[in-house]
């Protein structure tokens, strides 16, 4: 996961800071289908404190205010890349 943020006044960077986090997950005794779910919604639910929270301690430690990412609802945007994906339906005429 990367997650970037960046503060400007006017045309100018005020700070940039950029976050990796990783995780690794085993999963076991899962179908075979819901894997995909776990991996675009769990998975993220999992890593995003730690992201939210490096990104903040960093904005903080360099000086500035501080500052919270908003929460994100990757269910929300599982759902959706889910509808996205789908083909459109063919028209008849």
């Amino acid at each position: 996961m990367t997650v970037t943020t960046a503060a400007k006044l006017g045309d100018k960077t005020v700070f940039l800071v950029e976050a990796h986090q990783a995780g690794i997950f085993q999963v076991r005794n899962l179908p075979r289908e819901s894997i995909e779910p776990v991996l675009g919604v769990t998975c993220p639910n999992i890593l995003f404190p730690y992201a939210r929270e490096t990104v903040s301690d960093a904005i903080v430690r360099a000086g500035f205010p501080p500052f919270l990412l908003a929460p994100v609802n990757f269910e929300a945007l599982y759902q959706q890349r889910m509808q996205q994906a789908q083909p459109a339906p063919a028209t008849t005429q």
